[in-house]
């Protein structure tokens, strides 16, 4: 592989697949769903199908540190949706409450 990096920490700690912003989770999740890296590939056109088959080989010998990575990522995850469900309804659905409510007019379709 020579000197090229395919996966690359960020400042936040995530994995991404080379200088893209696509996480490695995204491309390791993908291949073990059995899709081809050429369908990867389509799926996220930053990347070069050679830098996705660069994070595939990476991942075959790290294995324990792919996973590792992953269980942390749905850490983060669940912090974060613990976290919304506790600051209550977002946006969208204190909109939809207050037209239920008849506080607000449906803009679209609405009377004005």
């Amino acid at each position: 592989m020579g000197d090229k990096s395919y996966v690359r920490c960020d400042e936040q700690g995530a994995m991404r697949v080379g200088r893209t912003d696509v996480m490695l989770d995204c491309v390791h999740a993908a291949w073990q769903q059995g899709h081809s890296p050429e369908a990867i590939r389509s799926q996220y056109p930053a990347l070069s199908l050679e830098e996705v088959y660069g994070t595939i080989t990476w991942c075959l010998p790290h294995p324990g540190e792919v996973d590792q990575y992953r269980r942390r990522q749905e850490a983060v995850w669940d912090r974060w949706r613990n976290r919304a469900q506790a600051d209550g309804p977002g946006v969208v659905g204190r909109l939809r409450d207050q037209r239920k409510a008849g506080t607000i007019r449906a803009l679209i379709g609405g009377r004005r």
